[in-house]
C-alpha cells in the first residue's frame, strides 16, 4: 500500500470536469485508489463519490493506492495531479 498527500491548486477545486478526468485516470490501474478528505473518503473510479468530497482550492487530500501496480499508479497519479489540479 502506498500513500501520499496532495494540496489542490485549481481555483475551482475538484468539480465535474477534473473529477471526470481523475476517474478516467484511476480506471487505468488494477490497484484500488482511494481519495480521502477529512473523515470522508471515495473510490477514485466513482465520479459522484469524488464530487461528494467537496474538495476546494487549497484543500489537502490523501491518496491511498493498494494493488499490483501501486508503484506505477502512485508515480503517475502524482504527475497527473500536479498537471491537472
Amino acid at each position: 500500500m502506498r500513500e501520499f498527500e496532495y494540496t489542490i491548486k485549481d481555483e475551482l477545486g475538484i468539480h465535474a470536469r477534473p473529477a471526470g478526468l481523475l476517474v478516467k485516470k484511476a480506471k487505468e490501474y488494477e490497484s484500488e485508489i482511494i481519495i480521502k478528505k477529512g473523515e470522508k473518503s471515495a473510490n477514485a473510479t466513482k465520479l459522484i463519490a469524488i464530487m461528494g468530497l467537496c474538495v476546494k482550492c487549497n484543500d489537502t487530500v490523501k491518496i491511498t493506492v493498494n494493488g499490483p501496480d501501486e508503484e506505477k499508479a502512485e508515480k503517475e497519479l502524482k504527475e497527473f495531479l500536479s498537471e491537472s489540479f
